[in-house]
């Protein structure tokens, strides 16, 4: 019977740490996922899980050494994770009439200051870094994607096989994408 009160007495001074540390840490904790992820649910739904885990692993006999920065480095893991999962999406082809599928892809100015500032930085990264490009590879990206090109029409009017052209896209992207891939973890995710 001993061992049961004191059970139950450790479990609810576990319950009160717990509570005390996620209303502490709440409104700091969701303002850095709010910083990273711009939806709203997606964030509340990062938060419940970071508080999840951290109930789950409250609970273990090895305790948490400070716990703010277990749950910060447990919410930016979560983050991570999940734009991971979405990476894998293909920017679309052409998202309107005029062809500024750009404006799907980057955040919207309209959705206020922080949205706003991003979309600027990662346009200014995306110029800069197809400055550094090799002027052979930067005209077939920019013609193909943004521009919305054929490469069989621009094979036609350049008198380069398609081959090389499709090649010097290849060499473009990966460029794009290893140069760009820190700025894109900074504010994607």
């Amino acid at each position: 019977m001993d061992t049961t009160l004191t059970q139950l007495a450790l479990m609810a001074e576990q319950d009160k740490h717990i509570t005390e540390t996620v209303s502490r840490e709440r409104g700091r904790l969701r303002n850095f996922i709010r910083r990273r992820v711009p939806d709203a649910d997606e964030a509340e739904d990062i938060l419940q899980d970071v508080f999840f885990e951290y109930v789950e692993n409250y609970r273990l006999p090895e305790p948490i050494e400070q716990v703010g920065a277990w749950l910060f480095r447990v919410a930016r893991n979560r983050i991570i994770d999940r734009f991971r999962k979405k990476r894998e999406v293909q920017l679309p082809e052409m998202a309107d009439d005029d062809g500024h599928w750009l404006d799907e892809v980057l955040p919207s100015a309209q959705a206020g200051p922080e949205a706003e500032y991003a979309r600027k930085v990662l346009l200014r990264e995306l110029l800069a870094a197809l400055e550094e490009l090799p002027g052979e590879q930067r005209d077939v990206f920019i013609a193909h994607e943004l521009d919305g090109r054929s490469f069989k029409e621009l094979a036609f009017e350049s008198g380069v096989s398609m081959n090389t052209l499709l090649a010097r896209k290849r060499y473009a992207v990966l460029h794009l994408r290893a140069r760009l891939q820190t700025i894109y973890d900074e504010f994607i995710l």
